[in-house]
This record gives structure tokens, sequence and C-alpha cells, in this order.
């Protein structure tokens, strides 16, 4: 393992309690019964931990969008070709995808990166060129990328955040690349020690011929490089992605700076999922923005612990659960923050009997 990486991990420390006992205390003077904002409190309560404030802040939130191409979509396992990737990674420079008006809405910065795609992209001020390799191997015929090449996509995740650090308050994890739900389940897959027809959903919307074939594609990778799950790093490089290792290394620099992350659908998790076995500490960072309708992202979900936000059915990717999430998260720091108290409204809180 690279110096980068030990570091970052070893400045990952755990919520900070006094700053969570200090939201809980408010939250009982808050003007509603103690526990009506339900999951609201409890969210508050976390991210005063996370950000080690009793009064945390979201203002500032970025939507990461890692974009990278996957060898194995020759093999047939996605509705499109490999040059959608490139595509919609213009399409989001220019504003006009899903992740852009959702990120609007939210009032967060998308903020996209070239982990990988099987092109050369022009230089664009929006554009991070933070280029491995132009897309990783076939892992259906040996491994998708080499430990090195695993490892600087991980560095490159956590300098990023490092460059963010300071800067945003709030990071939502997002992603394109045609081919990743098919590395994203080989990944649960490992892992988790799951039948790969259990994990593995229509991705992009392939028939049934098509998910018999990408069923088969990864039944087929993992026994031919048999990645050992107790080795995160190798599991990347064997059957993930450029893009899925470059959020592996946001997620950890984040963690290591105390920013919360809003982890998107199926592909962010599985980026979360090697993230936390690599870490388990790094846990504490994460926030389930959905839980996403392909098959294998709930038992990932299951696996870390973390319960979803939403569920709206969604499976676009590209970060846009997370930026819808962020509603949610800035609602609960808000109320929070700006409800009154009883003491303030001059309202009852019920707990003292007057006697006559």
């Amino acid at each position: 393992m690279s110096e980068l990486i030990n570091e970052t991990l070893q400045k990952i420390e755990p919520l900070d309690q006094t700053a969570m006992h200090a939201a809980r205390q408010r939250q009982q003077m808050l003007t509603k019964p103690p526990g009506s904002l339900g999951r609201l409190e409890e969210l508050s309560i976390k991210l005063a931990g996370m950000q080690s404030k009793a009064m945390p802040q979201v203002e500032r939130k970025v939507i990461v969008v890692m974009a990278a191409d996957h060898g194995v979509v020759v093999e047939g396992v996605s509705a499109y070709p490999s040059e959608v990737t490139p595509q919609m990674v213009g399409n989001f420079l220019n504003g006009g995808a899903a992740i852009n008006v959702f990120a609007r809405q939210v009032g967060a910065t998308v903020l996209v990166v070239d982990m990988g795609v099987a092109a050369e992209l022009p230089a664009q001020p929006d554009l991070l060129s933070r280029k491995v390799a132009f897309g990783t191997a076939n892992m259906a015929i040996g491994p998708a990328m080499t430990l090195e090449q695993a490892r600087q996509a991980v560095e490159t995740g956590i300098r990023i955040a490092e460059e963010l650090a300071g800067t945003v308050d709030l990071i939502g994890t997002g992603d394109m690349g045609i081919g990743n739900t098919t590395a994203s389940s080989a990944i649960v897959a490992a892992f988790l020690g799951a039948e790969v027809a259990s994990v593995t959903g229509r991705g992009t919307g392939v028939d049934d011929e098509g998910l018999r074939r990408k069923i088969a594609v990864i039944r087929r990778a993992l026994e031919i490089n048999q990645p050992d799950p107790a080795n995160p790093l190798e599991v990347l490089a064997k059957v993930g992605g450029f893009e899925i290792a470059g959020l592996v290394g946001l997620i950890f620099g984040a963690a290591a700076h105390r920013i919360p992350v809003v982890v998107d659908g199926f592909i962010s998790s599985a980026a979360a999922l090697v993230a936390t076995e690599w870490q388990p500490s790094v846990r504490d960072y994460l926030i389930a923005a959905h839980n996403s309708v392909e098959i294998g992202h709930r038992v990932m979900l299951e696996r870390m612990e973390l319960q979803p936000l939403l569920n709206l059915d969604l499976r676009l990717g590209e970060g846009t659960g997370a930026a819808l999430a962020m509603h949610v998260v800035e609602a609960a720091v808000r109320a929070l923050a700006e409800m009154a108290t009883f003491a303030e409204a001059g309202v009852s809180d019920g707990q003292t009997e007057k006697v006559k």
C-alpha cells in the first residue's frame, strides 16, 4: 500500500462525541416533541459528529462525478456502447444531464473527473483530467487493471478530496461509465461470496438474453481472477473500474478531513463497500442517499449497515440520488440550527408541572 493511502487512513478519526452530545441536547430543547422529526434528528446529530461541530453546516456542496470506461463491454454486457461515456461527459460539462438539473436545484457544484475514459477529451475548465488509462482491460479474460493502476486511481481520489477540503461542507458521489454495473456486481459478489445472479441487475436496461450474458461474464471474471475479499485493493484491480477506485480514494480523503459523503446508488455503493471493507471506520462518514432498483444494492447497504434516505426506484447513477438526498441532509441541518427552542419561543416544554 502507498504512503499516501496509509497516511490518509490514519487520519480518519471517530465521530466527535462531544459535538454529538451538544447537538442531541439542542434537539431536546427545540419546539417539538423529542424524536418527532425521526431520522432527521439522528442525521443532524451524526453530521455534528462528522464535522466536529455542534451546529453542522452543509451550504457548500459538490457532486464529484468520476468517469471511466470498462473493457468488459466487448462481452455485450451493456445496452449501450462505450462511445456513450465520453458523450455523456460532454453532456455533464454542458449542463444538460439529470445530475446538472438536480445539482442546480440543490445548489451544488458538479465536478467531472476523467479517471479513464477511452477517448481523448478536450481540455475544459470544469473537467479534471486524471486519466489512469484509456479504460480498463477486459476482466472476463484477466485483471481489469494492474495493482499499480488501482493504487494510482485511489490516490487520485484522495488528492481530489484534499483539494476540496476547506472549500466544501458536503460531498456527493457520482459516476459515469458504460459497463460499470458489471464491475459493481462483481465487486459485491467477491466480497460477500454471493451468487452472481442474486446481485446482478439489468444496468442500462439489457433484455433477458443480455442479463444472462452479463451474469455469465461476471461468473467467468470471478473464476479467472479469483479476487481475494481480504485484499480490497486486489478486488479493485481484478474486477473494478478506474472511476470506482477513484471514488474509494475520494471517500477516504473526505473522511480524513471530516467531510460527510452522500453516497449515490449502485456504483457509488460498490466504491463505498470497497472503502469500508478496507477501512471500517470510514463508514461513520457515509450517508446512503437512496435504495437503487439494482438488486445488488440493498445487499451492499445491509453489509455496510447504512439506511438509505430515499426510495425512488432510481437507477441512473451520475450522482442523481446523492443530489436529491442533499435536500434531506440540508433539512436536517436547518431544523437543528433554525428552529426556536422552547425558551426562545415562550412555549411550555411540558416538563414542568405547575403546583397550585
